[in-house]
């Protein structure tokens, strides 16, 4: 059985994302959606709420999954038995970042390959940070999310702008 891992941090998942994962899942038998937890980046939704938005994202994608992971990205696809990591590239700057991870997770783990998927044209301007930014000061995020999400972006700024007049968040 052929199975992927396409990592990130999905804070919030974009259209972008979606594209490449619907585009790749093709490819494999087994497509897993990674959401690192990585508490350096600081994300604005928990891992939990990362990992909800995903899996209502990608309902319907019969061979794909969502998991979440706290570890080397290599040891986590050993895990699950990948033996590919999917990463999606909007510009060249992306490409230098990734292209550095490649190398460092090929010497990590000959046996893990990583496979590069260009960015649809239409997606290339899309970032979870620009769609975290339109959203907070209630900007429409139409176009730049999945419409299975746009109503669950709302209203999880809301809850966290609640909370945070609250002094709680």
């Amino acid at each position: 059985m052929t199975v992927a891992v396409c990592p990130g941090t999905f804070d919030p998942i974009t259209n972008g994302h979606l594209d490449v994962i619907r585009r790749a899942s093709r490819f494999f038998e087994r497509f897993i959606v990674a959401v690192a937890a990585n508490p350096a980046k600081r994300p604005l939704f928990s891992l939990e709420e990362r990992v909800y938005l995903l899996k209502k994202a990608t309902e319907g994608l019969e061979n794909v999954e969502v998991a979440w992971f706290d570890n080397l990205l290599v040891d986590f696809a050993r895990k699950v038995g990948a033996t590919a990591i999917v990463k999606g590239l909007r510009a060249l700057s992306d490409f230098e970042y990734e292209f550095q991870m490649a190398q460092i997770n090929q010497a990590l783990s000959e046996s893990i390959e990583t496979f590069f998927v260009m960015a649809n044209p239409q997606y290339t301007f899309i970032s979870s940070s620009a769609v975290r930014e339109v959203a907070s000061y209630g900007g429409c995020v139409k176009g730049l999310v999945p419409e299975n999400i746009e109503d669950e972006l709302i209203k999880m700024f809301k809850k966290k702008f609640s909370l945070a007049e609250k002094g709680e968040g």
